[in-house]
C-alpha cells in the first residue's frame, strides 16, 4: 500500500485561493447566465403548462359543445321521425277513408244499377205478360164468340153487371 500523503499548509492555502477565484469567476460569468437560462426554462415550462391547461379547458368546452350538438341532432332526428310517422299514418288513414268511400259509392251505384235493371226487367215482364194476356184473351174471345148465341149471352151478362154496380 502506498503511503498517505499529508498536504502542506501552503498547498492548502493556494488551493483555497484558487477555489475562491474560480468561484468568483463562475459566479460572475457562468452563474448568472446559468440562472437566467434556468429562469427562462422555468418560465417557458410554466407557459407551456398554462397553455396545456387552457387547451385542456378548450377541449372540454369543445367536447361539451359537441355533446350538446349531438343531443340536439338526436332530438331533431326524433322529431323528424315522429313527424314522418304522423304524416304516414295520416296518409294511410286518408287512403283507407277514400277507399271506403269509393267502395261505398261503387256499391251504391251497383245497387242502383241492379234496381234499374230489375225495374226494367219487371216492366218488360209486365209488358210481355200484358201482351200475352191480351193475345190469350183475344184468342179465347174469338173462339167463344165465334157463334151468335154466345155473343148475345156475353152482352147480357155485361149488362147485368153494369146494372148491379
Amino acid at each position: 500500500m502506498p503511503p498517505i500523503v499529508n498536504p502542506e499548509l501552503g498547498l492548502i492555502f493556494w488551493q483555497v485561493v484558487i477555489f475562491g477565484i474560480v468561484l468568483l469567476l463562475l459566479r460572475t460569468f457562468a452563474w448568472k447566465p446559468i440562472l437566467s437560462s434556468l429562469k427562462e426554462r422555468e418560465s417557458s415550462i410554466e407557459g407551456a403548462l398554462r397553455m396545456a391547461d387552457q387547451a385542456k379547458l378548450e377541449m372540454q368546452e369543445l367536447k361539451a359543445g359537441n355533446e350538446k350538438l349531438l343531443a340536439e341532432a338526436r332530438m331533431e332526428r326524433d322529431r323528424i321521425l315522429k313527424e314522418a310517422t304522423a304524416v304516414s299514418n295520416q296518409l294511410i288513414e286518408q287512403a283507407k277513408t277514400k277507399a271506403t268511400e269509393e267502395g261505398a259509392r261503387m256499391i251504391e251505384q251497383a245497387r242502383e244499377a241492379i234496381q234499374n235493371e230489375k225495374n226494367a226487367a219487371l216492366a218488360e215482364v209486365k209488358g210481355t205478360a200484358a201482351k200475352l194476356s191480351i193475345d190469350i184473351a183475344e184468342r179465347i174471345l174469338r173462339r167463344e164468340l165465334a157463334d151468335q148465341p154466345a155473343q148475345q149471352q156475353l152482352v147480357d151478362s155485361y149488362l147485368q153487371e153494369v146494372k148491379l154496380n
